[in-house]
């Protein structure tokens, strides 16, 4: 009875799989339909997105589904937040990303309406459409713009780019080997947006990317614990500051943490820390646990991945340290390892493809400029910056009658940030420059405009290629560009902020224990 039970559940098994190898046999014209097409659209990004802002929104979306299929918690809405304030930031710059959380309704950090910081204005190109609202400047009227130098607000990573277009992460061009003992080479981030030069930090020791910055005095690189500061909300902070080298416990044996907080508001940006001390070596010269902040928050403008540098050392005087410790120059200086408390740039033009940018610790170099031109004046400014007095300004060799200015030379700058007045006093004389209608200027890309700033008896005259910096709206079919003089409120109304656009044509040197700045014709 079992033996006849068990044949008749084999039988019926062998039954089944004929069967169904006859149906799969059935030519498939013949089959019952059991399936539909229908056509696939591809998705169309809605509102002028930019490709790139569009592909982080799908892959924010991505993240969050593959999180729910599998069972695992989802990042935060902040962190999905930062990581498209990163891609709009890249894309579109700081204004971008006003521009769009005005739209929502959500609150921005950053204030368009903030004068100017006495400390290091980043001040890059503007990216928003600078032809919207371009206004004719008639000679002798116009008086100060009302907007505080929003014009002059640029972008932390970005903002030098000749196009609309994104530009790349760490869009770096590197310097060539220094020419002299004591000195770094300068790489140019961008488009001669800023200066940047390789130390070591460590034990053991590891590469850092540094700007260099003449127009401030805190020397500070990304902790291991940094977070990125993406809104006003300390809820919504970030646990990363982008793609960039760090310092703590975990890569340096060195490294100690006194655990006294430090803070420091830039012209565009902010960071956060504690003073640390860690063995540094700038240009093979090592000072022992020297005594510098590692940040453990800082603004996108810092931690944003367009932003190629790792941190920032502060070349103006301790005065000005928010740290409260001397600078690497002074430190250099009393560790007997350079002759004298001096800094001497020389920074390079990324059209002239030479990329011979350096910075030199100690002393001048003098294969760098025309010794015959050497110009020395006095700091006249009691804060930490340098500053000195402008004997006169000439625009195509006629004197416009701007005396008692001042010029804090900032390398940190990029721009020429000038009063309202005198800006306009300037660009008047310019044929066919216009005002943007927001502080800003546009002038013809081809303009052969000759202006020339005197310091100690010596003229400097900015390159043609410096005045008109980069088309308007990344096309030059409407002979428009960027004018590198903007408007803004530096401190007093004959105060001027004189960056990268006058820097470039001139050696400059600043020696702390004289107190006196240099300036010399390049050779």
């Amino acid at each position: 009875m079992q033996l006849g039970a068990s044949m008749t559940v084999l039988l019926a098994g062998v039954l089944l799989m004929l069967t169904a190898n006859v149906v799969e046999s059935v030519p498939l014209t013949k089959r019952t339909p059991q399936f539909v097409t229908l056509p696939l659209k591809r998705m169309v990004p809605v509102g002028g997105l930019h490709p790139q802002i569009y592909l982080q929104q799908q892959i924010n979306r991505g993240v969050r589904r593959l999180a729910r299929m599998t069972g695992r918690a989802g990042p935060s809405d902040a962190e999905l937040v930062a990581n498209l304030e990163r891609r709009v930031l890249a894309i579109e710059g700081p204004e971008g990303l006003e521009r769009r959380y005005n739209r929502m309704g959500v609150p921005s950090s950053r204030d368009e309406g903030t004068v100017l910081e006495k400390r290091f204005n980043r001040q890059g190109v503007p990216r928003r459409n600078q032809q919207r609202g371009i206004q004719s400047l008639k000679k002798g009227k116009g008086g100060r713009n009302g907007n505080g130098g929003n014009a002059g607000n640029g972008n932390a990573g970005a903002a030098g780019s000749a196009t609309s277009a994104a530009t790349p992460v760490n869009d770096v061009t590197f310097a060539n080997a220094p020419t002299d003992s004591n000195s770094l080479g300068l790489d140019i981030e961008s488009q001669d947006e800023g200066y940047l030069a390789t130390i070591q930090m460590g034990t053991p020791p590891r590469d850092f990317l540094i700007l260099m910055d003449s127009g401030s005095s805190d020397f500070w690189v990304g902790g291991e614990n940094c977070q990125t500061v993406s809104t006003t909300s300390a809820a919504d902070n970030v646990d990363n500051c982008g793609a960039h080298n760090f310092l703590g416990t975990a890569s340096s044996s060195s490294f100690v943490d006194s655990g006294k907080v430090f803070n420091v508001t830039y012209g565009t940006g902010q960071v956060g820390g504690t003073i640390i001390t860690d063995d540094v070596t700038i240009a093979n010269l090592t000072l022992p646990a020297h005594t510098f902040g590692a940040a453990s928050t800082e603004s996108i403008d810092f931690s944003g991945s367009a932003t190629p540098f790792d941190g920032l050392m502060g070349l103006a005087q301790q005065g000005l340290s928010q740290q409260g410790v001397p600078t690497p120059v002074e430190s250099l200086f009393q560790a007997n390892l350079i002759p004298a408390q001096i800094t001497s740039f020389k920074i390079s033009r990324l059209a002239d493809n030479l990329n011979d940018g350096e910075v030199t610790f100690g002393g001048l170099d003098t294969s760098k400029f025309d010794s015959t031109t050497l110009a020395t004046v006095d700091n006249v400014n009691t804060e930490g910056f340098w500053e000195g007095a402008i004997d006169s300004v000439s625009l195509n060799g006629a004197d416009l009658g701007l005396s008692g200015r001042t010029a804090i030379l900032d390398t940190g700058t990029t721009l020429m940030v000038l009063p309202a007045a005198d800006a306009q006093t300037i660009l008047s004389g310019v044929d066919g420059a216009q005002s943007d209608g927001q502080g800003g200027f546009v002038v013809p890309c081809d303009t052969t405009a000759s202006l020339a700033l005197t310091f100690g008896g010596q003229e400097f005259t900015i390159e043609p290629t410096d005045f008109a910096i980069q088309p308007v709206g990344g096309a030059a079919a409407n002979n428009l560009c960027t004018c590198g003089i903007t408007s803004g409120d530096i401190g007093g109304a004959t105060e001027w902020l004189v960056g990268d656009v006058f820097l470039k044509n001139a050696y400059f040197s600043v020696d702390e224990s004289k107190n006196t700045i240099s300036l010399a014709k390049l050779v």
